[in-house]
């Protein structure tokens, strides 16, 4: 692939707990993606707006606080009216499988849980890129 993915790693909400966040951008990075990481606390608002001023092929949102069925939607749904449309939103946190489904038939790309391996949303990432950005 010619052009670097890139990628903005976002904690929305007011969930405070970055590792696995912190974990996930490093890998990505190793993976050879550029990373922009947005830090704690942010509003569906702020990652979008990070997401068109960075240019990014893929927003990935972090979430452990349990906020996932509401900060997804809003934040696939501003991605929609800003024309990020082809931007991959995917991410991970404490979902429950049953929700995931839900998440994926509104548009949101796959999610991953505690415990999965980097390679898979690495590896997912660069065959949704490859796929949707072919040059």
């Amino acid at each position: 692939m010619s052009k670097k993915i890139r990628i903005l790693v976002a904690k929305p909400g007011l969930d405070g707990h970055d590792r696995g966040a912190k974990v996930m951008a490093a890998s990505f990075r190793d993976a050879g993606m550029e990373v922009i990481y947005t830090g704690l606390r942010q509003t569906p608002e702020m990652i979008v707006e990070a997401a068109i001023q960075e240019d990014v092929d893929v927003v990935a949102l972090s979430i452990l606080s349990g906020a996932h069925m509401t900060i997804f939607p809003a934040v696939l749904k501003l991605m929609s009216e800003k024309g990020l449309r082809d931007v991959l939103l995917t991410g991970g946190g404490i979902i429950a499988q049953s929700e995931m489904v839900e998440l994926n038939r509104m548009g949101v790309g796959r999610l991953f849980g505690p415990g999965t391996p980097t390679s898979e949303p690495i590896n997912y990432i660069q065959e949704w890129v490859k796929e949707h950005r072919p040059n």
